[in-house]
């Protein structure tokens, strides 16, 4: 349900600032495709300028594991299968979703008039699945797991997104790029009015980086998902002090300590792309290290 949030929101964005040819007249569906999509450069090639069958292709094609519609196909069932540790009003949102996105009619009303407004009615499920389950569910077990997953793929996108933007300028900081050319991973991330509220002056490039990666206020950035994924973590391995969790407390410990001790006003070209590569290892790593400990029955 994470990953079919940020997918949405980073469709949303695109679509909305592909319609101001002035400012974004050189925007296409690169970005998006290249985050949440496994196709080569030469089927981008053939989407990217091309709306429609892009937004099909995200939406609703089963053939791309990661369209809305395969996402929300695999949520409904793991939440079938776990149907007596979530509230009845979480399973029930998770349906009405997938129901929405089954609708036969919905690659047919992909149309200019009502593209934005599909893609608005599903991120506003979307969000009310957040808020239903944070109403709702019970804090044990349960909540504990559902969160972990969550911050992880939160931190995974916000470090896919940063990455592909500042791979964009080859990681230079001296690269002051004007506050509207931002607007794309801001609003990906949802932190775009935060960013004109906290960061007043300065290099925007930098300031950017900071958000995304340091900025514990900001509830998308590395840093806050993965304090709040170490808060889970315990809340997990209190529940099961039989298990030997050495080793996922050392993967997890060394990743967290590697953002939350980063010297930013240090960093250089490469240490920029160092540090965001070493976020992609360590979170991968950690995820296959919480599956062997929590999930795997060999």
């Amino acid at each position: 349900m994470e990953r079919a949030d940020g997918l949405l929101r980073s469709m949303k964005t695109n679509y909305i600032l592909s319609l101001d040819k002035g400012i974004n007249s050189n925007l296409t569906w690169r970005p998006v495709l290249e985050i949440y999509t496994n196709l080569d450069d030469s089927r981008i090639e053939t989407l990217e300028n091309d709306t429609g069958a892009t937004l099909r292709y995200l939406l609703t094609d089963t053939a791309n594991m990661n369209s809305l519609k395969a996402i929300l196909s695999r949520a409904r069932e793991n939440a079938r299968g776990v149907q007596d540790h979530i509230t009845k009003e979480t399973w029930e949102q998770v349906n009405e979703m997938y129901h929405m996105v089954n609708d036969p009619n919905i690659s047919s009303d992909l149309t200019p008039y009502h593209t934005l407004e599909i893609m608005e009615n599903f991120s506003k499920s979307s969000l009310l699945f957040m808020g239903v389950a944070d109403v709702t569910m019970p804090r044990g077990a349960g909540w504990s797991y559902m969160n972990l997953g969550k911050y992880i793929e939160r931190c995974t996108q916000t470090n896919e997104i940063g990455d592909r933007e500042f791979r964009a300028i080859d990681y230079d900081f001296d690269n002051e790029i004007d506050i509207i050319q931002w607007q794309y991973l801001l609003l990906s991330v949802s932190g775009f009015e935060l960013h004109l509220k906290t960061y007043r002056s300065g290099n925007h490039t930098k300031n950017v980086l900071h958000q995304i990666l340091l900025n514990e206020d900001f509830t998308r950035s590395v840093i806050y998902s993965l304090n709040r994924v170490g808060k889970y973590l315990f809340d997990v391995i209190s529940e099961n002090p039989s298990c030997d969790n050495s080793e996922i407390k050392r993967v997890f410990g060394k990743l967290h300590s590697e953002i939350k001790y980063l010297d930013f006003d240090e960093l250089d070209k490469a240490e920029i792309e160092q540090c965001l590569q070493n976020v992609r290892t360590g979170i991968i790593k950690f995820s296959r290290c919480l599956t062997r400990n929590f999930f795997s029955y060999s």
